[in-house]
């Protein structure tokens, strides 16, 4: 069984910053690409930022030198780090992981999602 928990959402101030993590445990073989996602309401799900297990990043254009991922593969912990907040930044942040378990195919798994909120 896989697991990925997150941590480090909460409220913050336009300019402000936070740090999120997600650590995946369980019966890992392998992690491939792990990455963050965000929902807004009323909103679809998109792509924050993600990286594979060499350290490849990739971004969307909205927060393109504000947010910078990174991930610990030791840990099987993936971080985001958020900095110039801005209040259209408010939203749920979900982890995702590619990842392959000792039994059982390789699948992308979900974490349960951590709140973020930026006040103007």
């Amino acid at each position: 069984q896989v697991q990925l928990v997150e941590s480090g959402g909460g409220l913050v101030q336009a300019g402000g910053s936070l740090r999120l993590s997600c650590a995946a445990s369980g019966t890992i073989l392998i992690i491939d690409t792990m990455g963050w996602y965000r929902q807004a309401p009323g909103k679809q799900r998109e792509l924050v930022a993600s990286i594979t297990s060499g350290g490849r990043t990739n971004s969307g254009d909205s927060v393109k030198g504000r947010f910078t991922i990174s991930r610990d593969n030791a840990k099987n912990t993936v971080y985001l780090q958020m900095d110039s907040l801005k209040p259209e930044d408010t939203a749920v942040y979900f982890c995702n992981a590619v990842i392959v378990p000792l039994v059982g195919p390789r699948s992308g798994y979900w974490g349960q999602g951590t709140r973020v909120t930026v006040s103007s």
